[in-house]
């Protein structure tokens, strides 16, 4: 069976439509499920204070679980730290932190995973950064105090983790707004 010119370029244009559409799909996929938080950076003076109050230091692996942006740990691996990973559910935030972090000539030092907060490894963490809501907090304290290593420190910029008291709250007022960065450290010998 023989197919006609005319045929043969309609077959063409469904293909090429087909292989724009699958590119499009690469391009912005989708994320796991739908994210937990609203996307909100965190200030400039936000995330020096959380860098601060966590004391990031050489050596340090710092995980950001909802990272945005990248913002934090592109400034943690800046200032020092051994490497990053950069933890969101949404696949366009990951994609932004990477570009991010390439701009800022440090993305061969973080890792990048599309992947749930609630699901990813984070054993790995000698700090973890966080920027949730009060609730997530709490979800996730659990895991944090069972999979890290005694020593680890957590930063929350904002939202405290309920009955578990900080180690150390700082106050800030970026904007006007009053906000606090809280310090918790996984307890036991390191």
């Amino acid at each position: 069976m023989s197919i006609s010119w005319r045929h043969a370029r309609a077959w063409a244009v469904v293909a090429a439509g087909c292989i724009s559409l699958a590119g499009y799909a690469q391009e912005a996929p989708r994320p796991l499920r739908a994210p937990d938080v609203r996307y909100e950076p965190s200030e400039p003076e936000v995330v020096q204070a959380m860098l601060r109050l966590g004391g990031v230091k050489a050596g340090d692996v710092v995980y950001d679980l909802g990272c945005g942006d990248g913002r934090v740990v592109i400034a943690a691996v800046k200032r020092g730290a051994a490497r990053g990973v950069c933890v969101d559910i949404d696949p366009l935030r990951i994609a932004e932190s990477r570009k991010n972090a390439q701009a800022a000539g440090v993305a061969e030092r973080i890792e990048f995973r599309n992947e749930d907060l609630f699901e990813t490894e984070i054993g790995g963490a000698t700090v973890v950064m966080l920027f949730l809501w009060p609730e997530l907090n709490l979800k996730l304290r659990p895991r944090l105090q069972a999979e890290l290593k005694p020593g680890t420190r957590i930063v929350s910029h904002w939202h405290d983790m309920g009955d578990w008291k900080p180690q150390r709250t700082s106050a800030l007022q970026p904007g006007g707004w009053g906000r606090n960065v809280y310090l918790w450290t996984i307890p036991g010998h390191q």
